[in-house]
């Protein structure tokens, strides 16, 4: 449900006119939402993605091992906060090409970090060199 959610706001172009697709195919891997112009892949983690900690992180280094940058929301931001995530999203760097203001972006609930896990809501740069 939360995946249908956001996909109304994207669809709608809202994020600066920008075009995404839904369940995208990239190598061996279907993301949930992926904008070919940026080069950004949008995750919604939902409770699955808990015991998924080491597959997700292998699929992000892959996706960033492609030069894109991988964006993590949770789904009870989705589903209790859009309005918030859709600002987050709309100031996101990767998204902008410019780096967000102090001040603009709402705070996210977002999966808390672990130790080794990937930060939620910050997006992973891609590396240098690739």
């Amino acid at each position: 449900m939360h995946e249908a959610l956001l996909w109304q706001q994207l669809k709608s172009r809202k994020l600066h006119g920008l075009d995404f697709d839904r369940q995208k195919i990239i190598g061996n891997y279907i993301v949930d939402f992926y904008c070919a112009e940026k080069g950004v892949v949008i995750e919604i983690d939902g409770t699955s993605h808990d015991s998924k900690i080491e597959a997700d992180r292998a699929r992000d280094n892959f996706l960033n091992g492609l030069g894109l940058t991988v964006i993590r929301i949770s789904a009870g931001d989705v589903l209790n906060n859009m309005e918030g995530v859709v600002t987050f999203l709309s100031n996101h760097p990767a998204l902008t090409g410019t780096p967000p203001q102090e001040g603009n972006i709402p705070a996210l609930t977002g999966t808390p970090p672990q130790e080794g896990n990937i930060p939620a809501l910050t997006g992973t740069p891609p590396q240098e060199g690739k």
